[in-house]
């Protein structure tokens, strides 16, 4: 069976991905994340 096309491929895919992540995009980011992300950010805008 050939792939979906257009607007029809783009709804399957919505519904796969959604699927595949959507638990773990909903789970917290941990807090030892959160620090890097924070630290590198600031050094990031420092530097312009």
């Amino acid at each position: 069976m050939p792939p979906p096309r257009g607007a029809a491929f783009d709804r399957w895919l919505q519904a796969e991905l959604a699927r595949s992540y959507d638990a773990a995009l909903a789970e917290p980011v941990p807090e030892a994340l959160l620090r890097l992300v924070t630290e590198r950010e600031g050094r990031s805008s420092r530097a312009l």
